[in-house]
């Protein structure tokens, strides 16, 4: 049974020049990938797919785990080479001119970790956490200054059943990790023979737990806990002036969205709730947390200015929005509630990636990037959007439809 998380990796590129787009795409050609075509099925431990294994070959991944390159969630930029990540320890380096991938740049400290870096403005390094899994368990979070160094890590938290973390938060001071009540027992992971997600536990009286991590000192704060829910991603997070750590999140009320994206259920015409927009003020000198909805509006798939207001206060957020699948594109103004759409009859967008206008100096000034699947022609394009008003600044066509993904960014090369 197929998730839709488990698609093998293809890297779509666009590129601008002198006013033409042009477009490329090659499928990342890792070990994952060429051993499925090998043997004409599943050879590596996807997100919710999983080889037939024995009980010997599964005691064998207790040490020597047998994990996916399929890294087809996410890319990111670090100095002048680029990376494709996925919650596997085993990111891939590709040349963004030709696609072609070019190994594994460097050892995560960790089996799990999330393809959700961020950036760290001193020094221009990549921070990331990765959950290191073992008799003793721990989330560890890690600084890379470039993709051939060794990580750095900055603090190491103890857990017992580490929770399902698809992303984390930063603010100028703070590390955030938001642990859901979606755990796994580590020996569960390696012993039960099931794929890797279909092993945690929903356990709701746990709550939803915030660790905050200095920054400067590695000292983690925490945890401090509220009524449980889910979410995949962060959106942002920023110190407010009364000391308190604001951490805004697309939260579901419970994990069931991962098993509502298995392809027999979604074929099947299974209806998804979508997340919201909630914002979770932590109070580490109180020892409280105050939760409240900022939007209504069904969405995922969230992007703010990352550039000018990640770890900073904020006002715009973009996402893809949905009825029962994500159909439209949206801006949520987060002072005033109201909520702007991008919508087409019959064509499914992805997620928007905010682009700043040089020299722009309102939050909104820039575009948004979508790739859209027109089901009319059975086509797809790439969008271009005025992100302060979603109007359509233009559209181009590729002559055949593009799956649905996750993540992209925009770069200077």
């Amino acid at each position: 049974m197929r998730h839709w998380f488990d698609g093998f990796a293809m890297l779509h590129r666009f590129a601008f020049s002198g006013g033409t787009v042009s477009y490329a795409n090659k499928v990342l050609d890792g070990f994952a990938y060429r051993a499925a075509q090998d043997e004409q099925r599943v050879a590596y431990s996807e997100f919710a797919t999983d080889p037939c294994r024995s009980i010997f070959q599964r005691v064998q991944t207790l040490f020597k785990p047998g994990l996916s390159d399929n890294a087809n969630v996410n890319l990111a930029q670090l100095g002048e080479r680029f990376v494709t990540m996925t919650e596997t320890p085993l990111p891939v380096e590709f040349d963004p001119r030709t696609l072609q991938a070019a190994g594994v740049p460097y050892a995560t400290p960790g089996l799990l970790t999330t393809a959700h870096p961020h950036r760290d403005r001193d020094g221009d390094a990549m921070l990331n956490y990765a959950a290191k899994l073992g008799p003793r368990s721990s989330y560890r979070f890690f600084r890379l200054a470039d993709l051939g160094a060794e990580p750095r890590v900055l603090a190491s938290i103890p857990v017992k059943e580490p929770a399902y973390m698809h992303s984390f938060g930063l603010s100028e001071r703070w590390l955030v990790l938001a642990e859901f009540p979606f755990v796994v027992n580590p020996l569960r992971l390696a012993l039960a023979g099931k794929p890797y997600i279909e092993n945690y536990r929903w356990k709701p009286e746990l709550g939803t737990r915030f660790t905050l991590v200095d920054r400067r000192t590695g000292a983690a704060h925490g945890p401090f806990t509220t009524g449980a829910c889910f979410a995949f991603h962060h959106v942002n997070a920023y110190d407010d002036a009364d000391g308190n750590v604001v951490i805004d999140l697309a939260v579901f009320d419970d994990p069931s969205i991962v098993d509502d994206l298995y392809l027999d259920r979604l074929r099947a015409g299974k209806a998804v709730a979508w997340a919201t927009l909630e914002r979770f003020t932590v109070s580490p000198a109180r020892g409280t947390v105050e939760r409240r909805r900022l939007s209504d509006e069904p969405l995922e798939l969230p992007r703010i200015n990352y550039g000018r207001h990640n770890e900073r206060p904020y006002r715009y957020v973009w996402a893809a929005g949905a009825s029962d699948w994500l159909d439209r594109i949206v801006k949520v103004d987060l002072e005033d509630g109201s909520v702007r759409r991008w919508q087409e009859e019959g064509s499914f967008p992805g997620e928007p990636v905010f682009v700043a206008a040089p020299g722009g100096d309102a939050e909104d000034d820039g575009v948004l990037l979508s790739i859209v699947l027109d089901t009319a022609r059975e086509t797809s394009y790439l969008l271009v959007l005025d992100a302060t008003d979603l109007s359509e600044v233009a559209r181009a066509r590729v002559p055949h439809h593009i799956p649905f993904g996750f993540h992209g960014q925009y770069a200077r090369v």
